[in-house]
């Protein structure tokens, strides 16, 4: 039960941060498209969204560790 745990949470984390960083990069390069003159705003903007959302996987691979080997 350990072992699926660990995988459910691993891959789920991986899923939701694939979709979740999908959804910010469509959607500034919708707006860099519609106001090109904040385009540099919106790309520090995104990159802050998708730093935060990428921390949510590594957490996620931290806690299955926990959860396979504690």
């Amino acid at each position: 039960m350990k072992d699926i745990a660990a995988a459910l949470a691993a891959g789920l984390a991986a899923l939701g941060a694939g979709i979740g960083n999908g959804l910010v990069i469509s959607k500034t390069l919708e707006g860099m498209a519609r106001q090109p003159e904040v385009s540099g705003q919106l790309r520090g903007t995104m990159f802050i969204g998708v730093g935060l959302i990428e921390a949510v996987p590594i957490i996620a691979i931290a806690i299955s560790f926990v959860i396979l080997f504690v």
